[in-house]
Order: structure tokens, then C-alpha cells, then sequence
């Protein structure tokens, strides 16, 4: 035992790190050890005092943003199915859209299209049916006259109001024209030429005495007038499919309210 203590000692002489200037490396220092943990003691003290002092609106912000990254990263089926089709009518109604402008495929017949969408419009429609109106002399011919401007009059209306509640615009960025502005046709669903053109063409099928011809040929223009509106740029092709039930679901709504001889009398000798 005498003997190993002075060759203890006699290493710890020779040891480098027992030296006086390498001493700190061995030992840490206190005021570090103590800066450290006063500073994570406030930090810890600032973190449970801030979910505290922060506001509840933030809290509920705070809480609600990951369930709203969720819901759009994880949309339901419906949204996909919904969000697929919509995809689809832009893409086929931007390519079916060969008159859009001069510039188009078929942009040299533009002016042939727009007119044969002039025929479904509601202004020449409702001036012919008053004109006629005026020359007509039989109460047969009254009635039905008088049903047609109510029919006129009340597509119109609707689908005004469904278009200011939709606002969807067209595929192309096609200025409506002053007819279309006098009659609120300025937004894209639903189409009203389409609406009309349907509307139209099932009354004078019901209501007049027709060729077999002739009705295949009103059936025809319906048709052309809708689909012109997909062909200058005006409407998705969702616009008029949806614009021929609005003007079969008008037709029904005519049917339903139908105006008597006797009332059209009433309302012409008022007028």
C-alpha cells in the first residue's frame, strides 16, 4: 500500500489534464450550469404562459387549421367526382368552342352562328308575338298568343334569377351583346337560348298542327340554337343541357297556369 500511493501520485503529476490551465476542461463551469437552467426554466415558464394569455380565437384557429388541410388533402368522393366532371365540360366546351373568336378554327363562320343564335332570342321572339298579337282576330288565336308571351315572359325571369344566383361565366371570355344585355342573359348557366329554343319548340308541338317535316325540323333548330351557344364560346355544354330542362320544365309550368279564353279577353281589352 505505501509503495502505490507515491506511484499514484507520481501519475497524477504526469497526467496532463490535471494541470492547472486544463482544469476547466475536466470541470464544467457553475455560472454555465446555472445560465442553462435559468434559461430553460423561463423558456418553459414563457411556453406555459403563452397558450394561456393567447386569445380563444386563436386557440380555435389554431386548432381548426389541421382538420382544414386534412379536408383538403383528403377530399370526399362526391368532391372528386364533382371536381372530375366539371374538368371534363371545360375541357370538351373549350374545344367544341371553334367560333370563340376570329382567330378559331372555324372563326370565319362566326357571323353565320351568332345568327342563328339571333332566332332564340327572347327580344325578336316577344316582338313577333305581340305583332301577331295585335293582327290576329280569333279568340283561338289570342289564347294561344297570349300563353306564348306569358311563356316568353317567364323564361325570361328565370333564368335571369338562376343566372344571378350561379354567376358562372363561360368557357371564353365572350362580351354578351346588347340583346343579351336587355333580357340579363350575361353569365353562362343556364343557357338561356337553350331554354328557350326547348321551350318553344315542345309549345308549337303541342299547340299547333304540324307536318312530320316541319316538327323535325323545330326539334332540329332547338338543337342548333343551343349548340351554337357552346360553338361561339357563350356556354359549357352543362349551360344548355341544363338550359333544354329549364325550357321543358317552363313548358310544363305554362301548361299548368294556362290562361282561358275569357282571361285573355280581359287582359287585351285592359291592354
Amino acid at each position: 500500500m505505501p509503495a502505490s500511493q507515491p506511484r499514484s501520485r507520481a501519475r497524477d503529476r504526469n497526467n496532463v489534464l490535471n494541470r492547472a490551465e486544463f482544469l476547466s476542461l475536466n470541470q464544467p463551469l457553475k455560472g454555465n450550469q446555472e445560465s442553462r437552467s435559468s434559461g430553460r426554466k423561463q423558456s418553459g415558464q414563457a411556453g406555459a404562459a403563452g397558450p394561456q394569455n393567447s386569445n380563444p380565437k386563436e386557440r380555435r384557429q389554431s386548432q381548426q387549421l389541421p382538420e382544414e388541410d386534412c379536408m383538403q388533402l383528403n377530399p370526399s368522393f362526391k368532391g372528386i367526382a364533382f371536381n372530375s366532371l366539371l374538368a371534363i365540360d371545360i375541357c370538351m366546351s373549350k374545344r367544341l368552342g371553334v367560333c370563340a373568336n376570329r382567330a378559331s378554327s372555324w372563326g370565319g363562320a362566326r357571323s353565320m352562328i351568332n345568327l342563328l343564335g339571333i332566332t332564340g332570342h327572347g327580344i325578336p321572339w316577344i316582338a313577333g308575338t305581340l305583332i301577331c298579337l295585335v293582327k290576329s282576330s280569333t279568340l283561338a288565336g289570342q289564347e294561344v298568343l297570349m300563353n306564348l308571351l306569358l311563356a316568353l315572359l317567364l323564361d325570361i325571369m328565370i333564368v335571369a334569377g338562376l343566372q344571378k344566383l350561379a354567376k358562372r361565366k363561360g368557357p371564353y371570355d365572350v362580351t354578351p351583346g346588347l340583346l343579351d344585355y336587355l333580357t340579363m342573359d350575361t353569365y353562362a348557366f343556364p343557357a338561356g337560348h337553350a331554354s328557350r329554343a326547348a321551350m318553344l319548340s315542345k309549345f308549337f308541338l303541342n299547340h299547333l298542327v304540324l307536318a312530320i317535316p316541319l316538327r323535325i325540323l323545330l326539334v332540329l333548330w332547338a338543337l342548333c340554337v343551343g349548340f351554337s351557344r357552346v360553338m361561339i364560346g357563350r356556354h359549357h355544354i352543362t349551360d344548355v343541357l341544363s338550359g333544354f330542362v329549364f325550357g321543358y320544365l317552363q313548358f310544363r309550368l305554362v301548361e299548368l297556369i294556362w290562361m282561358s279564353s275569357n282571361t285573355c279577353q280581359m287582359l287585351i281589352s285592359i291592354w
